[in-house]
Order: structure tokens, then sequence, then C-alpha cells
């Protein structure tokens, strides 16, 4: 069974470059926040951007929230000093490092000994920062399980649909809609592939990107198609897409409440006290084994999200 890790419904990107929308990302009811290093920032306006965000790590409120920077990629220049300057400036108050572009294992096992070399450096615990990882190329994604396998360090796996969508051709420019006239989903393929190495893992699935950033209503339907297939969040580029990726990846009230009763039930039913039974009755639905499983990933992800439980169960009378 999956873990259920850090909560991640939502991952709000925030470019390095603007000290204004870094602080207003504290206060936003985003799960995740990362702070952009790559494509969210020009150039010439990178050194300035791994400054404004030791800064916001070392002197922000972001209590509750998930912390990451996305540094470039490995074919850039700037990834080495973007690791570099932001875990020792900042090493102490960050999450993990997401790396955009992942092509192959290496490339995970390059960030992995960095870091445990700065954090041997600086007195961190060693293994405390985590690794975010970005397919978004088709290398990546024939490559996902070495990559999602490459060091223990890893905790999500991210589709990228923008670079990849370039990478092989796509026929759209409207980032992760459906495409006309294709006779189905084109993206489920892609999708599923990284869902099953991150699960293969156990890590965290997480979809990109919805680039129509008015469009509460496109990126609730484009979200709920992972959602369904079982991502655990995806990136909001926008205030306005949080509490639609919030929603869309939390289980349904009822979904969470009986999620909880089965558990209960199943617990109570095996026990000496209920009969040993490992298959019974509730209400009009059997439950077994199976459906605890089930059950534990629904009430897991309820749980992450803070939710309450509304109903209780209770033993029948004898």
């Amino acid at each position: 069974m999956a873990v259920v890790g850090r909560p991640r419904r939502s991952c709000l990107a925030v470019p390095g470059s603007s000290v204004k929308m870094l602080g207003k990302a504290q206060g936003l009811p985003a799960d995740q926040v990362f702070l952009d290093l790559e494509d969210a920032v020009a150039p010439l306006a990178k050194p300035d951007a791994r400054k404004n965000i030791v800064a916001a790590l070392n002197e922000g409120d972001w209590a509750g929230k998930t912390r990451v920077v996305r540094v470039n990629d490995l074919t850039t220049p700037w990834t080495y000093r973007d690791v570099i300057d932001v875990v020792e400036g900042a090493g102490a108050n960050l999450d993990c490092v997401m790396l955009p572009k992942v092509q192959n294992a290496a490339q995970v096992q390059w960030l992995d000994l960095t870091l445990t070399q700065l954090e041997k450096t600086l007195g961190l615990e060693v293994g405390r920062i985590g690794i975010e990882a970005q397919i978004e190329n088709a290398a990546g994604l024939v490559n996902v399980d070495a990559i999602a396998a490459a060091s223990a360090r890893v905790e999500t796996i991210i589709f990228g649909p923008a670079d990849f969508m370039a990478s092989i051709n796509m026929k759209s420019l409207v980032v992760g809609s459906l495409i006309p006239d294709y006779p189905g989903d084109p993206y489920h393929y892609i999708l599923m592939r990284i869902l099953m190495a991150a699960r293969m893992h156990d890590k965290q699935a997480i979809d990109g990107p919805f680039l129509q950033i008015r469009d509460t209503d496109g990126f609730r339907e484009v979200a709920k198609r992972s959602a369904a297939l079982g991502f655990d969040g995806k990136w909001v580029l926008h205030p306005g897409q949080i509490d639609a990726a919030n929603e869309v990846y939390s289980p349904a009230q009822a979904d969470y409440d009986h999620a909880e009763l089965i558990l209960d039930a199943y617990q109570h039913y095996t026990s000496e006290a209920g009969g040993r039974l490992g298959a019974v009755m509730l209400g009009d639905e059997m439950i077994d084994e199976a459906s605890r499983k089930m059950a534990l990933v629904i009430a897991a992800k309820g749980r992450a999200a803070g939710m309450t439980r509304t109903s209780t169960f209770s033993p029948p009378a004898e």
C-alpha cells in the first residue's frame, strides 16, 4: 500500500525572484509551497532569487507547509550553485529539493550525494532533506522506475506536462487539457506510468500544472482525472486553484467516514470479542481484508487532510 507521506494536495509554485509573492505565499492554504529557481526565473535574476529564497525560508512563517525549492536541471550551469547556496543558507528550514527534467537515476544520485555532503558539513541530520523528481521528457518516463528507486530521499514523482508535451511533439498548447480530435485521454498512459513507478517504490505521485489559471472549473475537471487514478496532489499556479486542489485530492466526507467505520468494524470482528471473523456484513456490504486495505488508503488521506469523522462504529448488542 502506498505511503501517504507529507500532505501535498496543493503544491503552490512561487517565483524566487518575487519577494512580494514569497511573502504572500506564506499565508495561503496550500499544503506545499515550492520556491522556484528554474522556469519562473530569468537567467540574470537567478543569483538574486537564491538570496530571496534563503531569506524567505529563514525569516518567513511556513507553519503547516512543506517547504521545497526547485533548482535548475542538471544540463544547466546553475544547478550546483542553486543546491549549495540554498542548503548552506537555509538547510535547517528546507524540507525537499525538487529536481526538474530528471532523465535518469544518476541525476538523482548526484543530488543525493551532494545533499549528504552538505548535511554532514553543516551538522544537519543526514537524509533529512528529501528529493522530488520531476518527469518532463520521454527519457525520464522510460527511466521512471529507476528514478523512483534511485534514492531513499525521493518522496515524490511529479509529472511536468509542458516540457513533456514539447519533447514528444504533442498536438496541443493547452497544457493538461484533453485534446480535440483525440479519441480518449492522451495523458492516461503517462499518468499511469508515473503512478505505477511511484507506488512500486512507496512514493507520492503529483500531477503537474494547469496553465489556464483563471479557469477554475477547467482546473477542477483536469485534477479529477489524476485524482481518480490515485494521485496525491497537483501543482497550483494561482491562489484561486488551491481550494479546488485541496478538495479534489481529499476524500469526500462520506467516503472518509465509511473508511473509518470499516476499519473499526473489521478490527472488532477479527478480535476475540468479535468472534475472530475474517469476512462479515457491515450493513449491506461484505467487508474483509481487502476492504480493510482500501479503507486504510482513504482514511490515511482523510487524516492527512485534517478531516474529522462524523460517525462511529458500535458493536451489535449480544
